[in-house]
């Protein structure tokens, strides 16, 4: 699976390294290693199991070596997948070739397209839906708001779409392989959230054209943000967003 060969293509690049500090908030995850590199991935809180332990290791993570906290990216529970894949994108860094450009600017919709979204991103709804012929929004809470699809709906839409935006946290589910087969026939397929790995090389072959994350510019703030239950909404300047195209 995808998220297994992100990962051992990572772990080299971990040799030595050691978690400094580790915040599991409500919104997002963070791990800070101790070279000072920070990386983000979304918690699930949906479905964290039930109680007041929610995950046996923790008092226990920060000084654990950074090869193993990133091997939990091969987990299924949520959390210690979280953990792993912030782990991958503290190693991760910033690609060469990455570049400040709008997401938007350099997905390139065109007024004829079908466009498909696997997750909700509310800013870009409007903004996607003047630029493309239909706009097809699937997520796991279709109730959000009306038109929005149950994430079921992929296997019959998405063959069809000329566009498609996958939310990175289907690397947390590890449903982006099967949604990525479903796409074949796309000109474009981004990857898009704080929890993508911005690892162009790793996508080539895969259908993915585009990755947009974030780097950490301000990993103390970012580590409090996410303490005290915030998002994207409250990263601000402390990240800096970045596109880069897969495969270069």
């Amino acid at each position: 699976m995808l998220i297994d060969e992100i990962c051992e293509a990572l772990l080299p690049s971990a040799a030595g390294r050691v978690v400094a500090d580790i915040r599991i908030g409500l919104g997002y995850t963070a791990v800070q290693l101790d070279d000072g590199s920070c990386g983000l991935a979304y918690t699930f809180r949906d479905e964290i199991a039930e109680g007041c332990s929610v995950l046996k290791a923790a008092g226990t993570l920060c000084g654990r070596p950074a090869q193993e906290l990133a091997r939990w990216a091969h987990l299924p529970d949520p959390l210690a997948a979280a953990t792993g894949l912030a782990t991958l994108n503290a190693l991760a860094g910033r690609p060469p070739g990455a570049a400040d450009t709008g997401f938007l600017t350099a997905l390139g919709c065109r007024p004829e397209d079908e466009a498909g979204m696997v997750g909700y991103f509310g800013p870009l709804v409007q903004p996607l839906r003047s630029r493309c012929r239909v706009l097809h929004v699937l997520d796991r809470h279709p109730e959000r708001e009306a038109g929005i699809l149950a994430e079921q709906a992929a296997d019959e839409v998405l063959p069809r779409c000329d566009v498609v935006i996958l939310t990175a946290t289907t690397l947390i589910n590890r449903t982006i392989d099967h949604l990525l087969d479903l796409c074949q026939g796309a000109r474009e397929v981004a990857v898009l959230g704080p929890s993508t790995p911005m690892l162009p090389g790793l996508f080539r072959g895969t259908g993915v054209t585009l990755l947009s994350g974030i780097q950490v510019t301000d990993a103390a703030r970012i580590l409090r943000t996410v303490s005290e239950g915030g998002g994207t909404r409250q990263f601000g300047d402390a990240v800096k967003k970045l596109t880069v195209r897969a495969g270069e």
